[in-house]
């Protein structure tokens, strides 16, 4: 049985429900799974958690879940790109638990390791440790974070076979290896999709036993936050080098 879905409603089919946690990879608008991100918004579902880096920017990624009304928590890292974000968390609409990016990352991979929680020093006497557990190491105080285990994973990859295998491209690989082994079910969406034995077995970064449904991602502009462009001073450089 093939892993590949016709489209990315298709592969959402029967995953979703009002109240379920997703898990989305990405960062910024880099290495987000686009077509799944709006197969959720066109689903309707609604209460959903989501975990993720941070939560797009207005209009673009997982953004429109925050407008469509769809998200009842966020579980994220950073969120300051977001407009409307911003206004629904400081007007009590939306739950908001941080968490350093380092222990995000940890959180999500304890969770595809099935290691319930760990310690870390990151946020001990901080409002990020309050009312968690604590222990002492060799002298020093960890705060004990919980892993992450979502009901739904949505992934990018560069390019997958159908068996699920994954490859990531750059720096879109950020979060998605991670967030891929943190659910219970994982949807993956790649830019190319090759027969199996199509990829070298030393290269695959996700293997497929992970991946239980794969869709073909749309071409499509590859966004990005912000775009800053100077012009370089060559002879600066060359004066530079002569020194």
């Amino acid at each position: 049985m093939t892993k590949l879905q016709s489209t990315a409603a298709a592969a959402l089919e029967g995953a979703l429900r009002d109240g379920v946690t997703l898990a989305v990879g990405g960062f910024g608008l880099s290495g987000i799974p686009a077509d799944l991100i709006e197969a959720v918004r066109d689903s309707g579902v609604r209460d959903l958690t989501v975990v993720s880096n941070n939560m797009g920017v207005d209009g673009k990624g997982l953004g429109i879940l925050i407008e469509a009304g769809q998200v009842r928590k966020v579980i994220a890292s950073y969120v300051g790109e977001n407009k409307l974000f911003a206004e629904q968390y400081l007007a009590g609409r939306l739950e908001v638990e941080f968490t350093p990016q380092g222990t995000l990352a940890e959180r999500l991979r304890a969770g595809g390791a099935s290691i319930p929680a760990f310690y870390t020093k990151t946020g001990v006497g901080t409002l990020v440790a309050e009312g968690k557990p604590h222990e002492v190491f060799d002298g020093e105080k960890y705060v004990r974070e919980r892993a992450i285990r979502a009901d739904v994973a949505l992934v990018h990859a560069h390019t997958a076979d159908t068996d699920g295998n994954l490859l990531y491209r750059y720096t879109a690989r950020n979060f998605n290896p991670v967030v891929a082994t943190a659910g219970l079910l994982t949807i993956a969406e790649a830019e190319e999709v090759v027969e199996p034995g199509g990829l070298d077995p030393n290269h695959i970064v996700t293997p497929g036993v992970y991946v239980q449904r794969l869709v073909r991602a749309t071409a499509r502009v590859k966004d990005i936050e912000q775009r800053t462009v100077r012009r370089r001073d060559l002879s600066a450089g060359t004066e530079a080098l002569a020194v």
